[in-house]
């Protein structure tokens, strides 16, 4: 099991500057829906994006003690966007 505060302080310690929202969709610690907001998605595309919060996560993803995780990534700007 880990926790919503180690699966950001893992997505942090690889992106300092992201805003990261981790929801537990089952309680019971290893199913995760992510939102992270980062100007490290400048000039990316969605995979890659993804790919950067996946090797972040990589060791939680490849013990299975995150079992499932739901993504979402956004730059500062789209994320604006998409809040208003």
């Amino acid at each position: 099991m880990i926790t919503p505060q180690q699966v950001e302080a893992m997505i942090k310690a690889e992106m300092p500057d992201a805003q990261v929202q981790v929801q537990d969709l089952t309680g019971g610690g290893d199913h995760y829906q992510v939102t992270v907001v980062s100007s490290q998605f400048a000039d990316k595309g969605l995979v890659q994006q993804h790919q950067l919060v996946y090797g972040a996560l990589r060791q939680a993803m490849s013990t299975e003690a995150i079992h499932a995780l739901a993504l979402k990534t956004y730059t500062p700007e789209a994320w604006q966007g998409a809040a208003s």
